[in-house]
């Protein structure tokens, strides 16, 4: 019995030991394998971080641009912030309010040493921008100074270069945006008033833009406009849909259908009307409230504002010929291919009107024409000689 045990016994023994040096060697090689598995981790994690940054000293910042400029609305009456280096070309820097103001507070006519000074026309040019045909002005004004005084009313955005030799230098007042056939146009034809209106020798105010044309020499221009007791507003009765058929009747009863009237936006007004036009505060709000498209602000106005205020003043004509043959909203462009001399001569000589009162009758009906395009300012140069060095009797 003691023998058989004791075999069995060592047998255990040897068999327990196999066992936990298995056992042993198995708990070995799993925290090896644990080790292992964790630095990959650590070596793949840390490899996906970035680089360390360096730590600079900081610049200081840019300063900040300066803001923009106000939109021009109608609700606002002060000019368009201009650039620094704009302002200088200005005539004045006066806001709407300002400038209103002050031109209805000025004399009718300047006196010095108890005398009248002469009589000046103001050539007010409403553009959008450079006056392409200016070199035709420059040849139009030259020898006539203190007879004339010029405005410019472009654009806001427009860059002027204008040189210092040229008679349009430092004649731009401060403008706003201007939209066709809207209340603007009015309010840009009120600026180019008010700051005529400032200098006191001016007694006739003539509306052009960059594309008209001077069709006689200055001083048959002058005498035109001096020495007439008449402006030369276009202001008519238009049955049609494009006359009558734009009335708003919330106008009444301020203002009645048979006082609506429509006529030309190129105008010339003597002081007074200038003066009427600029302090009217009953007529002009019932425009801006009730003439939009198709009613266009610039072709009633102030033909309908005159009709009703001084239409004893008022030739009911316009001195600036446009071309209405075609139909459509505008009148018709010129380029070079259509001046000629024979051409001007029609439309200087080719209609007859009144002057200074139903007997004087004259075939001299237009002192300026439109629209005329860049490219005719070199046939018009060469044209100009034969326009402005003939004297004409009106």
């Amino acid at each position: 019995m003691f023998n058989f045990h004791f075999p069995l016994g060592r047998v255990f023994h040897v068999l327990f030991f196999i066992i936990g040096l298995s056992l042993g060697f198995a708990l070995c090689f799993y925290l090896k394998s644990i080790s292992i598995i964790l630095k990959t981790s650590t070596i793949s994690t840390s490899s996906l971080k970035a680089p360390p940054l360096l730590l600079q000293p900081l610049s200081p910042p840019p300063p900040l641009p300066p803001p923009p400029p106000p939109a021009a609305s109608l609700a606002n009456n002060g000019p368009v912030e201009w650039p620094e280096v704009n302002k200088k070309n200005l005539l004045h820097n006066m806001e709407d309010d300002e400038l209103f103001s002050r031109a209805m507070m000025a004399p009718r006519r300047e006196v010095s040493n108890g005398k009248e000074a002469l009589p000046k026309v103001a050539f007010m040019f409403l553009t959008k921008g450079a006056i392409n045909l200016g070199p035709l002005w420059e040849m139009f004004f030259r020898g006539h100074e203190g007879l004339y005084s010029i405005y410019v009313h472009p654009h806001p955005s427009f860059v002027d270069s204008t040189p210092e030799s040229s008679v349009f230098y430092r004649r731009r007042i401060p403008s706003k945006a201007v939209e066709w056939g809207q209340a603007t146009m009015i309010d840009a034809e009120k600026r180019l008033l008010a700051s005529a209106l400032l200098d006191t020798s001016n007694q006739n105010f003539i509306l052009l833009s960059e594309t008209c044309i001077p069709l006689f020499n200055f001083t048959t221009t002058y005498n035109y406009l001096i020495n007439t007791n008449k402006s030369f507003i276009g202001s008519y009765d238009d049955p049609r849909r494009v006359g009558r058929g734009r009335y708003n009747r919330k106008m009444s009863p301020s203002i009645s259908l048979s006082q609506w009237r429509k006529g030309s936006q190129w105008f010339e007004a003597n002081r007074r009307i200038a003066l009427q036009i600029i302090s009217d505060r009953k007529y002009f709000p019932l425009f801006k409230e009730h003439c939009h498209p198709p009613c266009y602000m610039d072709e009633h106005y102030i033909p309908t504002l005159i009709n009703i205020v001084s239409p004893e003043e008022n030739s009911n004509r316009s001195v600036t010929w446009v071309d209405w043959s075609k139909s459509g909203p505008h009148p018709g462009k010129f380029r070079r291919n259509a001046v000629s001399f024979e051409f001007l001569n029609q439309i200087r000589f080719g209609t007859n009107c009144s002057y200074n009162g139903e007997e004087h009758m004259t075939s001299m009906c237009f002192l300026f024409a439109r629209k005329f395009l860049p490219d005719t300012l070199r046939p018009l140069l060469q044209i100009a000689p034969l326009l402005f060095n003939s004297s004409v009797q009106i």
